[in-house]
């Protein structure tokens, strides 16, 4: 069964979330939704190829597609940036202390959403 469809739309609703948690000021958990939505669409990607993806690395996910659906550099850039927010965006521990809510504002949410409309566009592009 394939099914890129359904992982790209969570892949949206994730986009939502994170738009939505930048609002409520919970600009660690917008970073993470962004992450999150980047990732799901890669393995959108991944899967209407007809492929498999495993792990959460989104830079790796795409930089493993074939020559025809990997995409550009500046891509790829925003696919690391978003990496980077996987851990310390949810677990106390990414610091040395203080909580994730903490290290996160207003401006890392918004560069985290624009990066994953970036890589969520993309994979539209070649889908649909």
């Amino acid at each position: 069964m394939r099914r890129h469809y359904d992982w790209l739309r969570q892949a949206e609703r994730d986009l939502r979330h994170a738009r939505n948690a930048t609002l409520d000021e919970d600009y660690e958990w917008a970073c993470f939704a962004a992450q999150q939505a980047a990732e799901k669409a890669a393995k959108a990607l991944v899967q209407y190829i007809g492929g498999e993806a495993w792990g959460h690395s989104v830079l790796m996910i795409l930089k493993g597609l074939p020559d025809e659906h990997r995409p550009n550099m500046d891509i790829l850039k925003s696919a690391a940036e978003l990496d980077k927010l996987y851990i310390p965006t949810r677990y106390p521990n990414g610091f040395d202390m203080g909580i994730p809510g903490e290290y996160f504002d207003k401006e890392d949410a918004e560069k985290a959403i624009k990066d994953a409309e970036r890589i969520v566009e993309y994979v539209r592009s070649k889908i649909t």
